[in-house]
């Protein structure tokens, strides 16, 4: 096998480790989709003194593959009055920004030879960005197609509500790139070893949290999930919908919140460094490598357990306190912030 694949050209080698590494991180990602799904029910049931999924299983954790049957097996019913179309399109658009996002995450440093990151981009938080906007369009055109009042109000909510933090969210990041020099999300790992206060959270915790916020908010969790909205809206922009279509949105959710904790783990926790331990350099061995990715994967279960705990511990914002939080303190502040940042940065220099 090795022998093999020394024969290929580099171009063919690096074409194949590529979709190794794509097949194994998609399959990754999607598993913890299925338990971050369990770990919301278990945590939902503590949280209210009840006992949760236990029974298929032990400890009920083969309950997301019975979940899996259930949503392939329920009767995909398309009504009648919507336009199918775009109610087809939406839900198969629901899962791709998180999918895509996956191509530019560093989520370790080597294994061998290989980067652990599929396309080591130089602009990969442009990138970023440029996708997780696509995200809207397929809440919207669920909204448009049901061709009913409440997930037409839900798809309304989630267009202004995404558009806006988009914004909050883009601006909170730009002082992390003046501080680095660089838009390559390598590079800011790299700015972020050596020690625990080189983590960007110490030197940028405004920005961090603002870009949490805004996480929050375009990923639809509590406090900001007035595009499901289920004691008003019914569901929202998902109401009309079942079986497989209804399980891509679900999916889609879970799959941004894992993508938003892998940037903020990036952008702020030094990604897959851990300061102790000689474990905030580069590979040298497998067995380092291994340990990095672990300790990436253990960093974003650490803000999904959070995402989960706010949502049963927060209540939802109104409607005109979730705008007047974008627009009137959340761009104001990542605007000073980048001020601040560009002045403190000049003064260094002088």
């Amino acid at each position: 096998m090795i022998n093999w694949l020394n024969n290929l050209s580099d171009t063919q080698q690096f074409a194949i480790f590529t979709a190794v590494k794509a097949f194994v991180a998609f399959n990754v990602m999607m598993g913890i989709v299925t338990y971050v799904v369990l770990a919301e029910r278990r945590v939902c049931a503590f949280i209210q003194d009840r006992i949760g999924p236990n029974r298929v299983g032990p400890f009920g954790l083969v309950q997301p593959f019975a979940d899996a049957v259930k949503s392939f097996f329920k009767e995909e019913f398309t009504p009648a009055h919507v336009r199918k179309i775009y109610f087809i399109l939406a839900p198969a658009i629901a899962l791709m920004p998180a999918i895509l996002n996956l191509a530019v995450i560093p989520f370790g440093s080597k294994l061998g030879h290989q980067p652990m990151v599929l396309a080591n981009l130089n602009v990969g938080i442009l990138y970023t960005f440029g996708i997780v906007s696509l995200g809207v369009y397929s809440i919207v055109l669920a909204g448009y197609a049901a061709n009913s009042k409440y997930p037409f109000l839900g798809g309304i909510r989630s267009s202004a509500q995404m558009i806006s933090y988009e914004i909050s969210m883009g601006m909170s990041v730009i002082p992390i790139f003046m501080l680095v020099g660089s838009l390559n999300l390598n590079d800011v790992i790299s700015y972020q070893t050596g020690a625990l206060w080189h983590w960007l959270v110490f030197k940028q915790p405004l920005a961090f949290a603002i870009f949490l916020g805004a996480a929050f908010a375009e990923t639809n969790r509590t406090p900001f999930d007035l595009p499901e909205a289920e004691q008003e809206l019914a569901g929202g922009y998902n109401i009309e919908y079942s079986s497989i279509k209804f399980a891509l949105f679900f999916m889609g959710e879970y799959a941004n919140m894992i993508l938003a904790s892998a940037m903020m783990v990036t952008l702020f926790f030094g990604g897959w460094t851990l300061p102790w331990f000689g474990l905030d350099q580069p590979a040298a061995t497998l067995g380092v490598g291994l340990a990095h990715i672990v300790i990436f994967l253990a960093k974003v279960c650490v803000f999904l357990f959070g995402f989960i705990w706010v949502r049963w511990m927060w209540p939802r914002f109104r409607y005109d306190q979730l705008m007047n939080l974008g627009w009137c303190q959340f761009l104001p502040l990542a605007l000073a912030n980048i001020v601040v940042t560009a002045v403190i940065l000049w003064l260094k220099t002088k």
